[in-house]
């Protein structure tokens, strides 16, 4: 039987999503760790993508296969139960065979957050990036249009080495300010690795007058991870959720 998840996870004190060779501390290892106990044999947990350490879910998806005789609501109490109390499963079902948390996602969002102020979040500081000048939302908006649609995004990829395509579709990106709070949205069929990171600190340097907005053409056609902006920390970023078609 192919069941798929939905969970959340505080990414503060995690290596990221995907099980490595050099650490047990991963979202990953947790879940197939518990599903092993359960099961009695080992478990693969395909997620919708690889969140990097310290980044946060609202709504992560991901997919295993196991032997028939297991309930739904069974599986997900015995996870929720031993869990570490950071990570929680919101959802299970059952799904055909060939579904595929990744490669079936059709729409991924994430949030990126800004306190802007003399003053720090204290309490936020893990889930949000301060900085001390708010910055212009109103040219953020501007540079972002020339960043929607579909593009060759490598200057927005960390990787130097990608050799696998570099296009990707943005649907769409929203910027809102709530008082001290700023927030960028970005929609898309995928993305690169830091791309949304590097995405939200390039329109923070245009917001704060930096970048001129008619530049990320320019930042585009370089394909040059050197003409874009900073990658933002990762304690700002929330995967938010995945659509599937």
């Amino acid at each position: 039987m192919n069941y798929k998840i939905t969970l959340q996870y505080d990414g503060t004190r995690y290596d990221g999503w995907q099980k490595q060779g050099n650490t047990h501390n991963t979202i990953q290892e947790k879940l197939e760790t518990i599903l092993g106990k359960m099961c009695q044999t080992p478990i693969e947990v395909h997620g919708s993508g690889r969140t990097d350490a310290g980044v946060h879910a609202l709504a992560q998806t991901a997919n295993f296969h196991l032997e028939p005789g297991y309930d739904a609501a069974d599986i997900m109490s015995c996870l929720n139960r031993y869990l570490p109390a950071d990570i929680a499963v919101t959802d299970i079902c059952e799904v055909p065979e060939r579904f595929h948390s990744r490669l079936n996602a059709v729409r991924k969002t994430y949030r990126y957050r800004i306190h802007a102020g003399a003053v720090k979040n204290v309490f936020g500081r893990n889930y949000i990036y301060s900085i001390e000048e708010m910055p212009d939302a109103e040219l953020m908006r501007q540079a972002a249009a020339h960043l929607v649609g579909e593009h060759d995004f490598k200057s927005f990829c960390s990787n130097r080495h990608m050799k696998k395509s570099t296009v990707r579709h943005l649907y769409e990106i929203t910027i809102n300010q709530y008082g001290p709070e700023l927030s960028m949205e970005f929609s898309g069929n995928g993305f690169l690795y830091n791309m949304v990171r590097i995405l939200a600190g390039t329109l923070l340097e245009a917001g704060l007058g930096h970048i001129a907005p008619d530049r990320m053409t320019d930042i585009l056609s370089k394909q040059d991870r050197q003409a874009a902006g900073p990658t933002l920390p990762a304690q700002g970023l929330f995967l938010v959720k995945v659509d599937y078609g």
